[in-house]
């Protein structure tokens, strides 16, 4: 019964957050980068065209350019995924909808951009943190890379260096440019959106001093930490490695811990993602 309740108050707070995504991009989108002139990349920066160029109402084209990518997300992909990008955009139609009487905040190009982007990228990143999606692109992209040797990011990046291209085309390149700019600070904040501003690094540690190095991770970071045993290939000697997750804002001070022991310690960090409390700093004193 426990197990029941939990499982509706998770798919409830998904579903919530889903939607307060979607009515911030509606925002970011309709308040500030629509009324501008500035698009978006994937298939809503092709649909702000679209409706621009017929006069018709941008969420019609929203649903009907997206539906051929569900679809085949639903077979490639996943039902639910599918179900949840498809409930996002029709959650997404009705916002932008709604918000297209609502006047612009602001006619300044930079602050729209800026803006625009911020609530734009923190309103996709809430939709993916909860297994949404909103372009079609990113499912095409995800096919795309199971056959070629190109990288999601890189094709999302080319298809929409193609559309903002466009759109210099149609409102003029100055525009695209404010449109280009508006997409990078949106892309940089679905990153923060999705990662968090306490992004977690793994790191290995190698270093003959690893026991004052372990000590001083311990009472300055106040991390745990693990050390094992591994071998150089090239010798049969084996030399304690350290291994620790840290924040990306703890990385300088780690950095400066091991290089005040060692100068010549081999570092490697990684993007890591952790689950579980354990990962909470100890109290230091």
């Amino acid at each position: 019964m426990l197990e029941k309740k939990k499982k509706v108050i998770n798919s409830s707070m998904n579903i919530f957050m889903m939607m307060l995504g979607t009515a911030f991009v509606s925002a970011g989108l309709e308040v500030f980068l629509i009324p501008n002139r500035m698009i978006d990349g994937g298939i809503v920066g092709i649909s702000i065209m679209a409706a621009y160029l017929t006069k018709l109402p941008l969420a019609a084209f929203l649903v009907a350019l997206n539906i051929p990518f569900i679809i085949v997300g639903y077979f490639q992909i996943g039902k639910t995924f599918a179900m949840k990008t498809l409930f996002a955009l029709v959650c997404l139609s009705a916002g932008v909808t709604v918000m297209h009487s609502i006047p612009p905040i602001t006619d300044d190009l930079i602050l729209a951009a800026a803006f625009g982007g911020v609530i734009l990228g923190s309103g996709v990143g809430l939709i993916i943190r909860n297994g949404g999606s909103l372009d079609g692109t990113e499912i095409l992209a995800i096919l795309f890379d199971r056959r070629t040797g190109f990288s999601v990011g890189e094709i999302i990046m080319f298809f929409n260096l193609f559309i903002l291209g466009s759109a210099g085309l149609l409102y003029g390149w100055d525009r695209a440019m404010y449109s280009l700019l508006a997409y990078f600070i949106a892309y940089k904040t679905i990153d923060v959106m999705i990662e968090g501003f306490n992004e977690t690094k793994g790191i290995f540690i190698v270093s003959d001093q690893y026991v004052d190095i372990a000590d001083a991770i311990r009472d300055r970071l106040g991390r745990d930490f693990m050390v094992f045993e591994s071998k150089n290939c090239r010798y049969t000697a084996s030399s304690p490695t350290i291994y620790v997750v840290v924040t990306r804002l703890e990385i300088s001070k780690l950095k400066s811990i091991v290089n005040g022991f060692d100068d010549n310690a081999l570092m490697t960090i990684s993007s890591v993602e952790v689950e579980g409390r354990k990962f909470r700093k100890r109290a230091i004193h």
